[in-house]
């Protein structure tokens, strides 16, 4: 039977990488936040995103968190007329990545926050673990 500060650690480690995974994303979806097609016309950078999902982990007998999916986001890339790009189309018109700074940075202190929290329980119970190896030593 493994003990609940194990079970503790495991689900918290589960949820650091859920949460390193988006940052990752989340990160390429800002450094990609200007980025054109290829060509003229072209569709540009399109967002990710990441879906989380509950997954029973049969060892500690507990619902803990993994990525089920990174998928891109469906919503329309914003278009901007700007005939000197060279992505822009016959008509002068260029397709921009349908990234929003302010919602990629809204995600990342989210997913930051998120993975500050899972790292404190980790934290606490190793904590908690040295504290009853002292109290067995005296």
């Amino acid at each position: 039977m493994i003990d609940p500060l194990q079970t503790a650690s495991r689900l918290a480690s589960a949820g650091l990488e859920a949460q390193s995974l988006r940052m990752r994303v989340v990160s390429e979806n800002l450094a990609n936040a200007q980025s054109t097609g290829a060509a003229p016309g072209a569709d540009p950078y399109a967002r990710k995103t990441v879906t989380f999902k509950a997954e029973l982990d049969r060892a500690i007998g507990a619902a803990s968190v993994r990525v089920r999916d990174i998928d891109t986001d469906k919503t329309p890339f914003r278009v901007e007329h700007d005939p000197s790009n060279p992505a822009a189309d016959q008509n002068g018109n260029v397709k921009l990545p349908n990234v929003n700074a302010l919602i990629e940075m809204a995600d990342m202190r989210e997913a930051n926050r998120s993975y500050e929290a899972n790292l404190q329980v980790i934290k606490q119970a190793r904590a908690m673990v040295a504290s009853v190896i002292d109290l067995l030593r005296t």
